[in-house]
């Protein structure tokens, strides 16, 4: 039989090792968990947050990529519009999400390169509250005018604003858009004043320009072009240097007698921050494999959407670079949004 002094030894040896013993068995036991929870992601369906309503083209990208995805990932991968603010409301709803890699964002030059200096003020830090999977597309914004308006260019298009200020109505996606930041710079640059209209998504704003609701508007190609091709629209420049294949009567911008104007959108995909990085790696993977696919770039390219896949940590690199252009840009054209 043990006496009181053994005891008291046994109970502290035991007191003494058995957290040795515990501190020796977890980090082999974290590193297994990881490794599995890779193996078994998903787990249940990703959530694809989109800042904007279906029928433009942040909607098109989403769906295009996340149906592909899905197939790949083995798990439903299901887009929620949430528009609002400028693509703002989801990137905040993502930002604040559980960091387990079933929430995603369809992340865009709107919210975050442009709505900190727009806004003064937002609830997510575009760098430090994200990890970047990649770079999606890029793509390039479309000033439209209704048939009716008198115009066959766009200089012909300015000498009427210009005859007629605060007259002609110019929509656009929304206050904060890519497409409404290069209307508020296309008129200073040229010296006209429109009457901003925007609207939740370039959906509802192309159906109020061809019903002649509003005399013009700037979108996105993929929203306008069809239109124009059909003759409904008339085509007045593109904000990108180069002119678009799918519409290559179209002068850009620059070209029309406005020389260095440029503006282009991106959008990408990003997690919360704290995702795990094996997360993050098997999306990029998937993703690009996604992007690779013959069937998803003629689709993009098709609406004069341009792939541009990266890595998590170029597209860290670009949304910084992003960021400081377009606030200067921004502060020195002493835009901010109503």
């Amino acid at each position: 039989m043990e006496t009181v002094g053994e005891e008291d030894r046994v109970h502290k040896n035991l007191t003494t090792q058995f957290p040795r013993m515990v501190a020796a068995c977890v980090l082999p036991v974290a590193m297994i968990a990881q490794a599995w929870g890779a193996d078994i992601y998903p787990a249940k369906p990703i959530r694809l947050l989109v800042g904007f309503p279906p029928a433009g083209a942040n909607d098109l990208v989403a769906r295009v990529v996340a149906a592909r995805l899905g197939a790949r990932l083995n798990q439903q991968v299901v887009v929620e519009n949430r528009p609002g603010a400028g693509g703002n409301i989801a990137t905040e709803l993502v930002a604040r999400a559980p960091a387990d890699g079933h929430t995603m964002l369809l992340g865009s030059v709107s919210a975050l390169g442009m709505s900190p200096a727009l806004y003064g003020q937002v609830p997510f830090d575009p760098v430090n509250d994200f990890a970047p999977v990649t770079q999606l597309v890029g793509i390039s914004a479309l000033l439209v005018a209704h048939p009716t308006v008198p115009v066959a260019s766009l200089k012909e298009f300015v000498a009427l604003a210009k005859k007629y200020p605060g007259k002609l109505n110019i929509g656009t996606p929304g206050t904060g858009s890519i497409a409404h930041l290069t209307a508020e710079l296309f008129m200073k640059m040229v010296g006209v004043k429109l009457v901003h209209v925007p609207y939740k998504g370039g959906g509802p704003a192309v159906i109020d320009v061809l019903s002649g609701q509003i005399e013009c508007l700037m979108s996105l190609i993929s929203t306008g072009a069809p239109h124009i091709k059909s003759g409904r629209l008339r085509g007045l420049g593109l904000s990108s240097l180069k002119r678009s294949p799918i519409l290559p009567e179209v002068p850009t911008i620059a070209e029309s007698g406005y020389s260095g104007f440029e503006a282009s959108g991106w959008l990408g995909l990003l997690f919360p921050a704290k995702t795990p990085e094996a997360i993050v790696e098997r999306m990029h993977r998937e993703t690009i494999a996604v992007m690779n696919l013959p069937d998803v770039r003629a689709q993009l390219e098709s609406n004069g959407i341009d792939p541009a896949p990266s890595n998590p940590q170029a597209f860290r690199a670009y949304i910084k670079s992003e960021l400081a252009k377009w606030s200067k840009l921004i502060k020195d054209a002493g835009l901010r949004a109503n």
